[in-house]
C-alpha cells in the first residue's frame, strides 16, 4: 500500500473535486491514514467497533468511519476514486466494490492465495484464499496497472487496476 497509494494520487491529479477513498476492512486504519495523509477524503469500513475506534486519531479523527458487515451494507454506485481492500476476500462483494468505483478510480487489492497454507499462518479455509490467476480475473476488463502473485515473505495476490472512462 505504501507504494502504491501515492502513485496513484498521482495518477488522480487531474481531479478537481476532493478525493473520495473507501478502505474495506479496514482494521485500526493503517492503510486509510497514509491515504488521508496523502490528501484524500477518507471513508471506511469494518465489523470490529474497538479497530474503528482504534483508527479514529490522527489523520483519521474526523474520517467518516463505521461499523458495518460488508455482506449486508450495500456500497453506493460510483462514488469512491479509490477502494483499497487487504487481507479480506469475500467473493460476494466483487460486484458492489467494482460499481462503487468512479470511472477511471482505481482499486488495489491484496490478500492471500492458497500458497499460504504451506506457510502455517493466516487463513486456512479455502473461502479466505484466492486461486492463482483469480483475483486478476476479476478485473480483467480494468487497465491492470499491477498484478503480483507472491510467496515471499507471504503468500499474497495485489493488484492495482484503473476502471475504464463509461
Amino acid at each position: 500500500m505504501a507504494r502504491w497509494l501515492p502513485i496513484v494520487r498521482e495518477r488522480l491529479r487531474d481531479r478537481l473535486e476532493v478525493l473520495d477513498m473507501l478502505d474495506m476492512a479496514m482494521g485500526a486504519g493503517r492503510h486509510a491514514r497514509l491515504a488521508a495523509e496523502l490528501g484524500f477524503r477518507v471513508f471506511g469500513v469494518d465489523r470490529d467497533l474497538s479497530r474503528i475506534r482504534a483508527a479514529r486519531t490522527g489523520a483519521l479523527r474526523d474520517a467518516a468511519l463505521w461499523v458495518g458487515d460488508l455482506e449486508a451494507t450495500p456500497l453506493p454506485p460510483q462514488r469512491f476514486d479509490l477502494v483499497i481492500c487487504t487481507n479480506y476476500l469475500q467473493r460476494t462483494i466483487w460486484p458492489a466494490l467494482r460499481e462503487s468505483v468512479r470511472p477511471r478510480g482505481f482499486v488495489i487489492y491484496e490478500t492471500f492465495t492458497v500458497a499460504q497454507l504451506d506457510r502455517g499462518t493466516g487463513p486456512r479455509s479455502p473461502d479466505y484464499l484466492l486461486q492463482p490467476g483469480e483475483l486478476r480475473d476479476v478485473f480483467t476488463d480494468w487497465e491492470l496497472c499491477h498484478d503480483e502473485e507472491r510467496t515471499e515473505p507471504t503468500a499474497v495476490a495485489q493488484i492495482v487496476a484503473r476502471k475504464p472512462p463509461r
